[in-house]
């Protein structure tokens, strides 16, 4: 701020102390002086100027840096899902420990949404020898090198809230969009993350920095206002665990393990009732989380006497985990939506999980990822479990159709994951309410239909596969799918499911062969057996010729593909790999 802009706003306070209005404040420019970079920031309180004064700002306690600029972030970055698992080195200390894996990725911290203490830990960077000297020479050069691997607390420069702040540990290297600062002997990770979450700090945020951007000029302003409490300290230690265990309940963590509602503390003999228990967990949770913040709060304002300026309120939408359905699903809705939301949502948990156990990604005997590097194939996997309670598919080729035409059908396979994941004896009730859940009904009472495992059901849950699965894969999947729906078009004549990392270069030989034409025959077959006599066998045939025509066109792309050989690579990526297939697999 120049002294001239300084004197005006001096003289624009002035000007208006006779005649007073509401939302009114008067401040000098000395005022300003006390604030780093002297913003105009009326707003501020002279209790909060006062602290500006006494604590020395956190760019002299805590050191902040900006991360590296790839320039190309399609050849250097992936998410972890994408490659080879045995080519990431996780939790390395230095670059050294890196070069000695001779491994090529290594995690990467890019930012992410609005999430508190852990999580948004997705992203690979491409880091062995070779990359490394090439980002060297380009992007901006590996700023903060010798930071790389270091523990820190980390914010997403883009912010459309709050700012949030998260724990990073060993074993990342960081990014542009998230910068990192590093813990030293001045202050612990958590002072630096109790401070940055607290209702304090970002008070102060939104008054001095009114824009969307948070930089680490930003960050190095705001005033190192830390407290020696060890109930705070105690406090983040819990936060972080409860925000890492909600991000490694899901699949597109690299540290998931099992689903949430197969646990043995929630599963029970029904998929309704673990996903009561699991309901009830994820609430004593997020409460937990509450309380906690909100102590913290109290501390901080009242050890600075801010009482009559803040209160240690969080609301619920600033919970930032995933189970939370305050902060998972945005906009104005009712508790009872919002239920209904958290309920279709975990059902297609369940679902994808599932499919990731027919393909040996997981398996229901062994917790974490089985089958996740490039080639692997069913003797890979009873290497790992030897005796498996459900079998993965043999060919990695899974039928999606309107009926059971194969014995793998992706329905028929679905039951079978049920049978073995909660008994036999409750399939029909827990068919009835994974269906009633994805129909978006809202109570565990209604979602439910008559226990019987009715037709409507498997309806409902097969329209699901062949319609809406691939489309919530991709979102899951941030659009790098690692399941490919190999599908003939609009009239859902062939549609089939491959696991990435099990392809190889005979696959679209056997989809062809085993699935396509067999299928053809079988549809010609069921056509010659209907009447045309009544009106429902006659809108049968006639979406069987359709089905049919479709199938013939899309077996001569097939059969070209097939006869190429198509080999890829999981180091290319989805977007590279999945374009070698393009007219024969779903859109992205």
């Amino acid at each position: 701020m120049t002294s001239e802009n300084k004197i005006i706003a001096e003289s624009e306070s002035k000007s208006r102390s006779s005649n007073p209005v509401p939302n009114f404040y008067r401040a000098s420019a000395e005022d300003f002086r006390k604030i780093p970079g002297s913003p105009i920031a009326y707003s501020l309180s002279n209790n909060i100027r006062n602290i500006f004064c006494a604590k020395p700002p956190l760019g002299n306690i805590v050191p902040t840096r900006v991360g590296l600029m790839t320039s190309d972030n399609d050849k250097f970055m992936r998410f972890f899902w994408e490659v080879t698992l045995n080519s990431i080195c996780f939790n390395a200390l230095n670059k050294e420990e890196v070069f000695r894996s001779k491994k090529k990725w290594v995690p990467h911290n890019k930012g992410g949404q609005f999430r508190k203490w852990s999580g948004n830990q997705e992203y690979l960077l491409s880091y062995d020898k070779k990359s490394r000297d090439l980002l060297k020479r380009i992007g901006n050069h590996l700023p903060s090198e010798k930071l790389y691997f270091k523990p820190a607390v980390s914010w997403s420069e883009i912010t459309s809230s709050s700012t949030a702040f998260r724990y990073y540990p060993n074993g990342f290297t960081f990014n542009i969009k998230g910068m990192c600062a590093f813990p030293d002997l001045k202050c612990t990770i958590e002072q630096i993350l109790v401070l940055g979450n607290c209702k304090f700090t970002n008070h102060i945020i939104k008054i001095i920095n009114p824009t969307i951007s948070f930089g680490a000029g930003n960050f190095n302003s705001l005033p190192s206002a830390f407290i020696e409490n060890s109930k705070i300290e105690e406090n983040a230690q819990s936060l972080i665990c409860y925000a890492k265990n909600d991000w490694d309940s899901y699949e597109t963590s690299w540290d998931f393990e099992n689903l949430p509602l197969l646990r043995a503390e929630f599963k029970c003999l029904t998929v309704e009732e673990s996903y009561s228990r699991v309901r009830a967990h994820w609430q004593e949770m997020t409460d937990e989380m509450q309380k906690l913040e909100e102590e913290n709060n109290r501390i901080f304002i009242e050890a600075y006497g801010l009482e009559d300026e803040l209160t240690p309120d969080v609301p619920l939408s600033e919970i930032t985990l995933t189970c939370n359905p305050y902060y998972r699903y945005k906009g104005d809705k009712s508790e009872e939506e919002l239920e209904a939301l958290l309920l279709a949502d975990t059902m297609k948990e369940l679902i994808s999980y599932a499919v990731g156990c027919m393909f040996g990604r997981y398996s229901v005997d062994k917790p974490g990822l089985i089958l996740a590097n490039q080639g692997e194939a069913i003797k890979d996997y009873l290497e790992k479990v030897p005796v498996p309670s459900f079998m993965p598919d043999d060919d990695n080729i899974i039928p999606v159709l309107d009926d059971e035409y194969f014995t793998d059908d992706i329905v028929t396979r679905f039951k079978e994951f049920l049978k073995v994941a909660f008994g036999p004896e409750n399939l029909s009730q827990n068919f009835d309410f994974i269906a009633g859940g994805l129909s978006g009904k809202g109570s565990l009472n209604q979602a439910h239909g008559s226990g019987s495992g009715s037709a409507s059901s498997e309806s409902v849950i097969r329209n699901y596969f062949i319609k809406d699965f691939y489309r919530d894969h991709l979102k899951r999947y941030k659009k790098r799918p690692i399941y490919w729906m190999f599908s003939s078009g609009k009239s859902q004549g062939f549609n089939a499911l491959i696991y990435m990392h099990r392809y190889d270069k005979s696959t679209l030989a056997k989809m062809r062969t085993d699935y396509l034409l067999e299928l053809e025959s079988k549809l010609i077959s069921e056509r010659g057996m209907l009447s045309d006599t009544s009106a429902g066998n006659k809108k049968r045939i006639d979406k069987i010729n359709k089905q049919i025509a479709e199938i013939k066109e899309y077996d001569e792309l097939l059969n070209n593909r097939a006869l190429a050989m198509i080999e890829i690579d999981l180091d290319d990526g989805v977007a590279v790999n999945y374009a070698g297939f393009e007219g024969l697999v779903q859109k992205i």
